[in-house]
């Protein structure tokens, strides 16, 4: 294929240094950025993964005096909620509602709500009470020690 000569030889000679032996242009081609970028994307869902609640292991949530019998508290930094479903009884789970991945907003009448879509869950164990969710909310690890509530 040839290539017509620009009247201009400072413009032809920019064009045909722009082009490799393969007649493609120089510089990264798409397959590389489109790599580079997906490939940096993982590393930064990975970092956000590691760098998860591991170093709020044992942090302080709350005393247990804060969590109210019959209903429970929200720690949307920590995405756990820690529930009192009967008197010095304490549990945990995630904040995130598995229908859609919300974070849960309230905790009224024995349920922990999701106010993203209407799912409720059971203040004792966590289960499903009203969808659209058909899973419960998984058991998060905490401790109850000297009157305070601590990510186990």
């Amino acid at each position: 294929m040839a290539r017509e000569a620009s009247a201009d030889p400072a413009i032809s000679e920019r064009a045909a240094s722009t082009h490799t032996a393969s007649g493609r242009a120089g510089g990264p081609t798409r397959r590389t950025v489109v790599a580079a970028a997906g490939a940096a994307g993982l590393t930064a869902a990975l970092a956000a993964c590691g760098a998860g609640n591991s170093s709020d292991a044992g942090a302080t949530l709350a005393k247990t005096s804060e969590i109210p019998k019959g209903g429970g508290k929200i720690f949307k930094a920590e995405q756990v909620v820690v529930t009192q479903p009967k008197d010095g009884e304490f549990k945990a789970f995630s904040a995130v509602c598995p229908h859609a991945g919300c974070l849960v907003g309230e905790i009224t009448g024995g349920t922990i709500n999701c106010l993203c879509h209407g799912s409720k869950f059971d203040i004792s164990d966590g289960s499903v009470k009203h969808g659209p969710a058909t899973t419960g909310l998984s058991t998060a690890k905490a401790n109850v020690e000297g009157g305070s509530v601590t990510l186990g």
